[in-house]
């Protein structure tokens, strides 16, 4: 490993879905939108364009939504790793990483700290098989490669 190796990795198939789903949405919702005309129903009051906008408008904030769930993202070097997530990032140096886990049955990878805590690495599902198990393992050989570079710095550290 040099340190000129950098892993960064998106999970593929959820965009793969929401794209479509949030073009969906806004096209859905502006025909209901456009479609909002005469009587409600009931006395006097009438749909207006304020309505028509409006459910446009929910048709777009249902769309942002859902491209939330494009957002997860994994980004390692040799300093450390960047997690991504649906809501929250994490930046992490190797120091306080224990390992890179994704157990039989997972449905996304996770990072088990030194102090016991997980973060869940949403970028790195189970449905994207072979890239995220690339994905993973480049992971683990950064680790490793920071984990056995360690010995020697932190001999030299507890010697002051």
């Amino acid at each position: 490993m040099t340190d000129t190796d950098v892993v960064r990795v998106r999970p593929r198939r959820i965009r793969l879905m929401c794209w479509p789903l949030a073009g969906a949405l806004v096209v859905l919702f502006t025909l209901i939108g456009i479609g909002l005309r005469g009587p409600t129903g009931e006395g006097d009051a009438t749909f207006q364009r304020g309505d028509q906008w409006a459910m446009i408008g929910l048709g777009v904030l249902g769309a942002l939504g859902v491209l939330l769930f494009t957002r997860p993202r994994v980004e390692a070097d040799a300093r450390g790793v960047r997690v991504r997530n649906v809501v929250g990032s994490y930046d992490l140096p190797w120091d306080v990483v224990r390992s890179v886990r994704f157990d039989r049955g997972s449905a996304w990878a996770s990072l088990e700290l030194l102090n016991d805590d997980q973060i869940s690495v949403l970028a790195l599902q189970a449905v994207d098989k072979e890239l995220a198990v690339a994905g993973v393992r480049r992971l683990r050989a950064l680790l490793a490669a920071h984990q056995s570079a360690q010995p020697a710095d932190g001999a030299s550290a507890t010697r002051r």
